[in-house]
């Protein structure tokens, strides 16, 4: 799932926020105006307007993701592990690209479910979706990729949860996974955990509590993203004035799937956060990446997460964490193929 909040009170998280991106902007900005003076206002004027572009985005992704924290929506999530197993699977893998879950929330709220019994096969399928796909992610994509790139991401998240899923479920048959978790989930983060058994409140504004954490949720969230897209589209100028268009179409570039697979390889260790892929895979096809490249590298590296793998590491046994890296993998390069296909 994409990192918008963390554990931090409002002033330690709007503090936090502001440091390193910024910093590294101005002096990436700093840099640029020493070594290359006269293409100082090229690069800035490239990332302001690129920022700007995807401004309305960000507006309604932070609106969005605001509205779906003050109203209790990820209750919903807690329904899709109820009932039989294959329901649990879809079910599952649709709600992981939908849950608007901090990463302090994640761990909780899987351990909680392996610990009450909750398939590993469902659980899978909701931790191989989650970190691909949410909304903000999608409408930044959108901005900085276009719609059919964003369509083609989610639709890959939520086949990828399936595939990680049911592939889980066949080797449990055989026997495999019996006791997935490491130990019992100690109590969660922020007071987080499985979500309570009752409706969202639709109309979070009749209550102050959660008009106040609308409000919170809208700032500590907005200056995330735009910090984040800020340093994204100023490393996307650099990509786009200095890296030879040559070189990355002769490594991640043309078909086949050489390209797809080392695209895959490279984004797993070589993680970005969700937000700033987006706009450097741009720069990157821009200069000769292929589609299907850019694919499996973003699906990669988003399964690859440090959250996500620090989440599957501390709760479950290596055989379990083992194989949530082959399905990301795996996925990854077959989202790959299929997308280049289309």
């Amino acid at each position: 799932m994409a990192e918008l909040t963390q554990n931090l009170r409002p002033g330690e998280m709007l503090k936090a926020g502001l440091k390193t991106p910024w910093a590294l902007c101005v002096a990436i900005l700093l840099a640029v105006a020493v070594l290359d003076p006269g293409n100082l206002a090229e690069v800035i004027r490239f990332a302001g307007a690129a920022l700007l572009h995807t401004g309305r985005y960000i507006l309604f992704a932070v609106l969005l993701l605001s509205y779906l924290k003050a109203t209790g929506a990820e209750v919903m999530v807690a329904r899709a592990f109820e009932g039989r197993e294959v329901r649990m699977i879809f079910l599952a893998a649709v709600f992981g690209g939908l849950a608007p879950f901090c990463s302090c929330e994640v761990i909780p709220f899987i351990a909680g479910l392996l610990a009450l019994g909750a398939p590993l096969s469902a659980v899978m399928a909701f931790w191989l979706a989650s970190p691909l796909i949410d909304p903000p992610t999608l409408l930044i994509t959108a901005g900085a990729l276009g719609w059919p790139f964003a369509i083609a991401k989610a639709v890959a998240a939520v086949a990828l949860g399936l595939f990680g899923g049911f592939a889980i479920k066949a080797l449990r048959g055989a026997g495999a996974f019996a006791s997935p978790l490491k130990q019992a989930p100690a109590s969660g983060c922020c007071g987080c955990g499985v979500p309570k058994a009752e409706a969202p409140v639709w109309a979070f504004w009749r209550e102050p509590a959660r008009r106040s954490q609308f409000r919170q949720e809208f700032v500590s969230n907005g200056l995330f993203l735009v910090k984040w897209l800020t340093l994204a589209y100023v490393l996307e100028a650099l990509l786009v004035s200095y890296v030879p268009a040559d070189l990355i179409a002769g490594v991640v570039g043309g078909e086949g799937l050489l390209p797809i697979a080392t695209a895959a390889l490279v984004g797993m260790p070589a993680y970005l956060n969700s937000y700033v892929a987006p706009p450097l895979l741009a720069g990157l096809m821009e200069q000769g990446m292929s589609a299907g490249a850019a694919m499996a590298f973003m699906v990669a590296g988003a399964v690859s997460s440090i959250p996500a793998m620090a989440a599957v590491w501390s709760l479950v046994k290596p055989q379990v964490f083992a194989t949530y890296l082959a399905l990301g993998i795996t996925g990854a390069i077959l989202s790959g193929i299929l997308f280049q296909m289309v």
